[in-house]
């Protein structure tokens, strides 16, 4: 049970840095969801918003920074 305590102590730490980046820099990150790709239709009762173009730039580098992790830890 130790070592889940651990993982779940460095899921909150990275949870915690993560959103102090998006607090500090979020005015920096207006073009996170406005990438080509993103769908987005808004109609007058209606609005529908897929990220499809962020989620898989986003996907792409935490895979690299987990790849990085597991390669030098």
């Amino acid at each position: 049970m130790q070592p889940l305590g651990k993982y779940i102590v460095i899921i909150g730490i990275a949870v915690v840095v993560i959103g102090l980046i998006v607090w500090l820099a979020g005015d920096k990150l207006g073009w996170f969801g406005n990438l080509p790709g993103d769908i987005r239709v808004e109609r007058e009762n209606f609005k529908f918003f897929m990220p499809i173009t962020s989620m898989i730039l986003l996907s792409i580098v935490l895979s690299l920074l987990l790849w990085l992790f597991r390669r030098f830890f």
